[in-house]
């Protein structure tokens, strides 16, 4: 991804000043998706960095299931989803975009599942992260 994390280097989780300054323009569609993850029941959320290298991300959850992970970067974010064998199954059937589609096959396989990374710049850019959200939860 050549995208990088707005927060490397950073020891402590980004304040919510710093991820506006951030996203800049962007910021708006960052809640916005916070928000509809609330509306469907996945409202935990955990900032993580495995490294300062690497930068911060969050986490929502569905109680102690993972079902997205968002990671602010400049004018921008990503937006990574950990797909089971179930779900990229529902995936394929599903009517995403034939860009989301190329992007389920070509996304690396872990032991957790697939790893599936878009990049969100605009309100439009939503609806596939909506449709892959849905299938996570319903699989």
């Amino acid at each position: 991804m050549d995208t990088p994390n707005a927060f490397i280097g950073k020891t402590a989780p980004p304040t919510q000043n710093e991820i506006d300054a951030a996203l800049g323009a962007t910021a708006d569609v960052w809640n916005q998706l916070l928000h509809w993850f609330a509306e469907q029941g996945v409202a935990d959320q955990e900032w993580k960095s495995s490294s300062p290298k690497y930068g911060w991300s969050l986490r929502l959850k569905l109680k102690k299931r993972t079902i997205v992970y968002l990671a602010p970067c400049e004018g921008c974010f990503r937006v990574a989803f950990v797909l089971g064998d179930r779900a990229v199954a529902a995936a394929r059937q599903s009517d995403l975009s034939k860009t989301t589609l190329k992007l389920l096959d070509e996304a690396p396989r872990y032991a957790e599942g697939t790893g599936v990374r878009l990049i969100v710049k605009a309100t439009k850019d939503l609806a596939s992260v909506r449709k892959l959200a849905a299938i996570k939860l319903a699989n």
